[in-house]
C-alpha cells in the first residue's frame, strides 16, 4: 500500500496545524487534511456553535504548506447512520473527561470514521491535546489498526501561549492572563515540587479558573511518583469563558 499521511483537524487552522502538515510531508508525498467539526466531542452545544469556522481560509493555508488534498465532509457523510460510540475507557473519564462527559468517546468514534474513509498509513496528532494523543495511540495499538500515529510537538506563540483555535476568543486582556499557564509549567519544570509550583503560579492570576493541574507518567498516564522517569505536567482552565489546555515535559530519561 502506498504511503498516505493524514492530518485530521476541526479547522480554524493556525501555525500549530501547519506544523502538523509540514511534518506529514516527511512521511508521504500524499498529505490529506480533513476539516470537520465533530459534534460528538462537544458536550456543550453553545461551545460547538461558537467554534470558529472559515473553510476557504483553512484550505488556502493547508495547501500553502503542502497539503495535497483537503477533505471537508458533512456530518451526514461521517455519520450517515446512528454511530456506534467507541468507549475511551476509564482514562476517558479522568482529567479532561471529568467536565467533558463523553468527549473522548466522541474523539475515538470520529477518528475511527475518518480512518476508514481516508485509509492512511500515517496520522499526525499534536501533543497539545496530550490525553487525546495517548488515548488514540492506545486505541490503535489495542485494536491493531494499521496506522502509525505520529506525535507532533506543541507549538507556542512568542509570549509562551500554546497555539489554539480558541485563542482568538480571549481578547487582549484575556491573552495576557492566559500566559500564566505556560509560566506555571516552566516554574514546575524548574521545581523539586512541580505540583505545588504550578498551583502557586496559577493562583497568582485572578482571571484564571483552574480545572486541573497534574503531573502524570507519560507511559501510563497515572499520576507521577518519585520514581517516574518520564513525567509531564498538564493544565486546564478557563480565562474569559474560554477553556485552555497546555502541557510540558517535566523530566525525560532516555
Amino acid at each position: 500500500m502506498k504511503d498516505r499521511a493524514f492530518v485530521p483537524t476541526m479547522g480554524a487552522l493556525h501555525a500549530g496545524h501547519l506544523s502538523l502538515i509540514e511534518l506529514a510531508k516527511s512521511y508521504s508525498d500524499e498529505v490529506i487534511v480533513s476539516i470537520f467539526v465533530n459534534p460528538l466531542q462537544f458536550e456543550n452545544k453553545e461551545d460547538l456553535a461558537k467554534y470558529p469556522r472559515d473553510l476557504d481560509a483553512d484550505k488556502k493555508l493547508a495547501m500553502s504548506v503542502g497539503a495535497t488534498q483537503i477533505w471537508a465532509p458533512t456530518v451526514d457523510e461521517i455519520y450517515p447512520d446512528e454511530p456506534s460510540i467507541i468507549s475511551a475507557g476509564k482514562l476517558g473519564s479522568k482529567y479532561e473527561g471529568v467536565n467533558r462527559a463523553g468527549h473522548f468517546d466522541g474523539v475515538l468514534t470520529v477518528v475511527d470514521r475518518l480512518f476508514k474513509h481516508v485509509q492512511p498509513t500515517h496520522a499526525i496528532f499534536g501533543e497539545k491535546d496530550f490525553q487525546q494523543l495517548f488515548l488514540i495511540k492506545q486505541w490503535v495499538q489495542e485494536n491493531k489498526i494499521p496506522v502509525e500515529i505520529i506525535s507532533a510537538p506543541l507549538i507556542r506563540d512568542k509570549d509562551g501561549l500554546a497555539l489554539s483555535s480558541r485563542n482568538i476568543r480571549l481578547g487582549d486582556q484575556g491573552r495576557k492572563s492566559a500566559i500564566v499557564i505556560s509560566q506555571a509549567l516552566l516554574a514546575a519544570r524548574e521545581s523539586r515540587d512541580p505540583q505545588s509550583a504550578m498551583l502557586e503560579v496559577l493562583a497568582s492570576e485572578p482571571s484564571f479558573t483552574l480545572d486541573y493541574a497534574i503531573v502524570i507518567d507519560e507511559e501510563s498516564f497515572e499520576e507521577a511518583s518519585a520514581s517516574t522517569l518520564n513525567s509531564r505536567a498538564l493544565i486546564a482552565g478557563w480565562v474569559n469563558g474560554v477553556r485552555l489546555l497546555d502541557n510540558m515535559q517535566m523530566s525525560v530519561v532516555a
